[in-house]
């Protein structure tokens, strides 16, 4: 019998509002019957629906198949076991490995804080590099969850009754070592961009935003160094080998997409490629068609390694144009 994980592995910690400590955690077979706790709970106390969740229907056998064949996030609050989200991988034909999110669940006491977010963002970013697309069912009788998916990216390509099948592409993970092999990821991704891109890069201050920005400037031509525009918040470098030329934004102190419009980024939007730091929440209503980029330090303060999550929204970018920019 497989022993249970007293101090699993943190894939993500956070303190919460109330100051307690969130950790993420992939779940074992053994903590099946927490798991099943979790998910009981949850959809228990959602409002009656018909027919009846088929969540209520699990076991802690069919808990611990889905954890063995695919893989979980499960979130602890200063150790004790508050949610849950279950991930299955599976190939589709010609849309390759699809990963399917289910049971996403908060006990009813941990919820109104953010854990399922947190947990939907960990489970896409735990992703196998071999998945392009991520699908999930919601029903139609809980409008104020498919607003949560839509804010996560995802959007609707089928309906059956009350369910609506959501999707939306999976993030490409790269690791960096070092600053200098981030530059070298955006003089990479420079490769692939041309005038109208729009790049949205979040990530904490040091995290190796404007590094990425010096790369991609770099493989552009731009004519000046690329350096951090937080006192001018935008920058217009100029290409020497007719390339487009890089618009570099620097949105920290800007509150909505008005602020952001205000400094006329819109204006050069078609005609040059352009990165927005901490554009996150702001900057998405520049363009349907844009790559997000989120960058994270390591849990390990004496790591000084970077992952980078890249996600593209709409027809502009195509999968293995993306997964081409891991390291080989």
């Amino acid at each position: 019998m497989e022993k249970s994980v007293v101090k699993p592995v943190a894939l993500a910690e956070a303190v919460l509002a109330d100051g307690r400590t969130l950790r993420l955690v992939p779940p074992t077979t053994a903590q099946a019957p927490a798991v099943l706790e979790i998910i009981r709970d949850a959809f228990s106390h959602r409002a009656p629906v018909n027919p009846p969740p088929a969540a209520l229907g699990e076991t802690v056998e069919s808990v611990s198949s889905q954890i063995e064949s695919g893989f979980g996030i499960l979130a602890l609050v200063d150790d004790e076991p508050a949610g849950v989200v279950l991930v299955s991988i599976a190939e589709n034909g010609d849309d390759g490995h699809v990963a399917g999110i289910h049971r996403v669940s908060v006990a009813p006491r941990f919820q109104r804080q953010g854990i399922a977010s947190v947990m939907a963002m960990v489970a896409l970013e735990e992703l196998p590099g071999e998945v392009a697309l991520v699908r999930l069912t919601a029903r139609t009788e809980f409008p104020h969850v498919l607003r949560w998916w839509r804010r996560l990216g995802f959007s609707e390509y089928a309906r059956s009754g009350n369910s609506v099948e959501l999707q939306r592409r999976a993030p490409v993970r790269v690791a960096v070592p070092v600053a200098k092999e981030m530059q070298d990821l955006g003089w990479r991704l420079s490769e692939h961009l041309r005038a109208g891109d729009l790049i949205i890069a979040s990530g904490d201050l040091g995290a190796g935003k404007t590094t990425l920005a010096q790369g991609i400037g770099m493989g552009l031509g731009s004519i000046d160094p690329v350096v951090s525009p937080t006192f001018v918040l935008s920058r217009v470098h100029q290409s020497a080998s007719g390339r487009p030329a890089f618009v570099h934004v620097d949105a920290y102190r800007l509150g909505s997409l008005a602020e952001l419009e205000d400094i006329d980024v819109g204006s050069s939007l078609d005609d040059s490629v352009t990165l927005v730091e901490w554009g996150a929440g702001i900057a998405e209503g520049l363009s349907d068609e844009r790559l997000e980029i989120d960058i994270r330090r390591s849990l390990d303060p004496q790591d000084e390694t970077r992952w980078v999550f890249i996600t593209s929204v709409g027809a502009r970018w195509k999968a293995p144009e993306l997964r081409g920019l891991t390291w080989r």
